[in-house]
């Protein structure tokens, strides 16, 4: 039963102006920009920008610790929650991590430990369960301070089922040492012999993936952009760069900490979302009943691979895309999968963000008397697009 309103306004100090067309689709914010760091750090997954901002808390001595994931000594794709108090071992967390991990899991022994000054990096279901944590912390009196930097999701599968994934993108899957989806639609794979490798997005295998490949819980996700963070830093709006989005006033003081050591720009916004959106509703209606999806003609997708860093939606406009579609994911599974649980589970600006596809609330779906659970009216998308 995800609160969102009052999680929001808790928060961020306000509710979210849903007619303030980015703030519909990507919560609160202050400030928003693409970035990057002037020196970039080596073996980061972009340039660095969220270790260098836990560094400069733990060097500022504004916070104790920062509770993070590191790679498994087993499995460097493997993420292993960590306390860490000592910026420079930071180091060892840089790059991406893929599997779930009980970050969350280390709030208790850091507390224990005398660490009552928290920073926590996290994806947004973990950032979620963090705020109604700390709510009951700080009553306690056992948390002091709470910092929260947030990536943006871009959906999470067990480790083995990545290792599987990267098995059928190239034929030496254990020398891949990066992989990242960028917003030119390909993906980018690098390697222990140090090439790299480019595929994209409309030639990657996913046809071939197990249908549990990603888990219910990543199908429903509400918060893409990890709207409850303090700031967050991702990629999906940086067209090539970081994109950084300051939610509150604790937000842009973070910021302060590395602004002289970023270029900063104002994010820009290119192309249409609709085509692709609607595509990916049309598909996403089969894969939630069940059916098989319906594949591109191998010689279309070379076509379509060339035309879409051309044509398609770029920054700003490529995060709008994937909020929606993953909005309308996750109304279209949890409709087929656990109808019941939708009024609880789906926050007005869900339906607000998909609106002109005509995906509205069914019987059930909304409380009885036509009003949401927690705002007074569903409220629909600004013309101002």
């Amino acid at each position: 039963m995800p609160d969102y309103p009052a999680a929001e306004l808790r928060i961020h100090g306000r509710p979210r102006i849903e007619s303030r067309l980015d703030e519909l689709y990507f919560g609160h914010y202050k400030s928003m920009y693409t970035a990057q760091l002037k020196t970039p750090l080596a073996n980061a997954q972009w340039t660095g920008i969220t270790t260098r901002l836990a560094e400069r808390l733990l060097e500022e001595q504004l916070v104790d610790a920062v509770i993070t994931v590191a790679p498994h000594p087993d499995d460097s794709w493997r993420p292993q929650p960590v306390i860490v108090t000592d910026a420079k071992a930071l180091n060892h967390c840089r790059g991406m991590r893929m599997g779930y991990a009980p970050t969350l899991a280390m709030v208790e022994p850091a507390l224990k430990q005398g660490y009552r000054r928290l920073a926590v990096i996290g994806i947004p279901c973990q950032v979620y369960a963090l705020r109604a944590l700390e709510v009951e912390l700080k009553q306690q009196g056992k948390l002091d301070e709470l910092f929260v930097i947030g990536t943006p999701c871009s959906d999470n599968t067990t480790t083995d089922n990545f290792h599987l994934f990267l098995s059928k993108l190239t034929d030496a899957p254990e020398t891949v040492t990066y992989l990242e989806f960028c917003t030119d639609y390909h993906v980018e794979l690098r390697f222990t012999n140090g090439t790299t490798q480019r595929i994209p997005f409309l030639k990657l295998p996913l046809s071939e993936l197990p249908a549990d490949f990603f888990q219910t819980t990543c199908k429903t996700c509400v918060d893409y952009t990890n709207c409850l963070s303090d700031i967050t830093i991702g990629y999906m709006g940086g067209d090539g760069k970081q994109w950084l989005i300051c939610r509150n006033q604790r937000g842009e003081e973070m910021l302060s900490l590395i602004s002289s050591e970023l270029t900063l720009s104002q994010p820009v916004s290119k192309g249409s979302r609709t085509g692709s959106v609607k595509g990916f509703i049309t598909n996403t209606r089969l894969a939630a009943g069940g059916l098989p999806l319906r594949r591109m003609p191998h010689f279309m997708r070379s076509i379509m691979a060339w035309l879409m860093p051309r044509v398609g939606p770029r920054g700003l406009e490529f995060a709008r895309t994937r909020v929606e579609m993953k909005a309308a994911e996750s109304i279209l599974h949890l409709r087929q999968l656990h109808p019941k649980k939708m009024r609880y589970m789906v926050p007005d600006f869900i339906w607000s963000q998909i609106a002109e596809y005509h995906l509205k609330p069914e019987a059930g779906e909304i409380d009885g008397d036509g009003l949401s659970r927690f705002n007074p009216a569903l409220t629909t998308v600004s013309d101002e697009r």
